[in-house]
Formats: structure tokens, C-alpha cells, sequence
């Protein structure tokens, strides 16, 4: 995150970047985001193993 930061830092002090980050605001929210999804899952944030709580379906039956 502190990479994401600096960077966004230096683009917001000049003119031109903070006309670029006001056009582009909303892709860059995405990236930040993706780029710390993608970092959690390589730090290991989540068993990579682990399967999800099962649930039973409903078949359409009513008991």
C-alpha cells in the first residue's frame, strides 16, 4: 500500500496528475483494489486449500 500511496502522492502535487487522477478516479480505485486483492492472496491471506462452508441446495421439495 505504501508503493500505491507514494505514488498517488507525487501524481496529486502536480497540476497535470491531479487533472488526470480527477478524470481517471474511478480506475484507479479499481486498480488500488486489485492490486491489494492480489497482494493479500500472495501473502497467503486465505488458506489456499480451504473449501467453502457447504450448503444444502434447496431441491424444490417441500418437506
Amino acid at each position: 500500500m505504501t508503493r500505491i500511496a507514494t505514488l498517488l502522492g507525487g501524481l496529486l502535487l502536480s497540476r497535470g496528475g491531479r487533472r488526470m487522477a480527477g478524470r481517471h478516479a474511478g480506475k484507479l480505485a479499481l486498480a488500488t483494489l486489485a492490486f491489494e486483492l492480489w497482494q493479500q492472496r500472495r501473502r497467503g491471506g486465505a488458506a489456499p486449500n480451504a473449501r467453502p462452508a457447504s450448503r444444502r441446495r434447496w431441491s424444490g421439495r417441500r418437506p
